[in-house]
């Protein structure tokens, strides 16, 4: 699941790799996003998820659900909507794992660093939001900065001209999750230990994972390094 202010695009790198181990691929814009024809400002958390399940319940197997940042809130609200027998596994790379009733933006305010006296702050995320207060979305340099800190500057510079407003339910929105359907599905984390956007340490434990893999990288390794990125995914 790509993460906010993107599309399927961002997997350009990591599809063919996974699908060269062996792995039957889908990727997919979420509404308002890439080639939807949706407007952002129009969409809502829920149409997300009903288009997650709406492809999972198209596959005749299991699947593995992935969500990237906050794909991970998406994923575990769909995986809560399938039966657990729909969903083999919770892929979190980077990404926000939410408890029951919780919205992003708690997980993510469980990932601010407070910095010791006399130390600078780090850039935060600062969002652009119009007027009607539908959506978000990026100023250049904390796209540069924050997400995409150490990708090339050709990788940076494509995925920038692709990124698009983020509806605002996005990030308010609780979810509802259940131990008997969420909780029941296995659930693998990875952690990239140089992202800038938040330090997620924590976010882990925030709900009970099998594995925990941890990836030298920024926040965006599916351009960083897919590499590496596909010989974890490839393990799960």
């Amino acid at each position: 699941m790509h993460p906010a202010w993107h599309g399927e695009w961002c997997w350009q790198k990591v599809m063919p790799l996974l699908e060269a181990k062996g792995h039957k691929v889908v990727v997919f814009d979420l509404p308002g996003h890439g080639q939807d024809p949706r407007r952002p400002e129009q969409v809502s958390f829920q149409d997300y998820v009903q288009k997650v399940v709406q492809m999972v319940d198209a596959q005749s197997k299991p699947a593995v659900l992935l969500g990237h940042s906050r794909g991970g809130v998406v994923i575990s609200q769909a995986a809560e909507q399938l039966c657990p027998q729909k969903v083999a596994k919770l892929v979190y790379p980077d990404a926000f794992l939410p408890q029951d009733g919780e919205p992003l933006l708690d997980v993510a305010k469980k990932s601010f660093v407070v910095p010791p006296a006399g130390v600078k702050p780090a850039p935060s995320l600062a969002f652009n939001v119009p007027p009607d207060g539908k959506t978000c979305s990026l100023p250049p340099d904390m796209v540069q900065n924050l997400l995409y800190s150490d990708c090339s500057k050709v990788d940076m510079a494509a995925a920038q001209a692709l990124l698009c407003p983020e509806p605002m339910t996005t990030f308010v929105t609780p979810v509802r999750l259940t131990s008997a359907r969420f909780g029941a599905i296995p659930k693998d984390y990875i952690l990239c230990t140089q992202a800038k956007d938040f330090d997620k340490w924590k976010v882990p434990a925030n709900r009970p994972c099998q594995k925990v893999y941890t990836l030298p990288s920024g926040h965006m390794p599916f351009y960083s390094m897919p590499k590496r990125l596909v010989a974890i995914l490839h393990e799960l």
